[in-house]
């Protein structure tokens, strides 16, 4: 039994309409006539609440339906890749302000009177920057090729 087949059978066994199920979960009744018609695939996060509403687990709904394994596997990894490509991202923007508040001071005071220091010792203004955006970029592109792998 397929998941739109097993979808419309606890439901009917619920004594449940489209619409009420719709309901439940906060999504339209096309939507739920779209599952149950095998037109479309709910998100992880309504599988879950469908589990719960039915009292099924979710891998009695899930292992039913290749596809809609697949579809949940696809979507657990595109949720993990936003997170890590953020993760280089700040750590290469941090980099990128380091560097131009080196450039600003250096340029402060060759230009005015003052004399601001930059405390931390030469190596971490002057490798720091580069180190951070370099790093950022390496891994940025890790795990570009690896997510498009899989």
């Amino acid at each position: 039994m397929d998941f739109a087949e097993k979808l419309k059978k606890e439901r009917k066994q619920k004594g449940w309409s489209q619409e009420e199920l719709a309901e439940k979960l906060f999504v339209s009744r096309q939507s739920v006539s779209k599952w149950e018609n095998g037109q479309n695939y709910p998100s992880i996060e309504i599988i879950i609440k469908l589990s719960d509403l039915f009292g099924v687990t979710i891998d009695e709904l899930l292992r039913t339906d290749e596809e809609l394994k697949e579809k949940v596997i696809r979507d657990s990894k595109q949720l993990a890749y936003p997170r890590l490509k953020a993760l280089f991202d700040n750590v290469f923007l941090i980099g990128v302000v380091l560097l131009i508040i080196k450039i600003g001071i250096l340029l402060l005071n060759k230009f005015t009177a003052l004399d601001i220091g930059l405390y931390g010792g030469s190596f971490f203004w002057n490798f720091g920057p580069l180190i951070l955006m370099v790093g950022a970029g390496i891994g940025s592109g890790i795990v570009k090729e690896k997510y498009k792998e899989d």
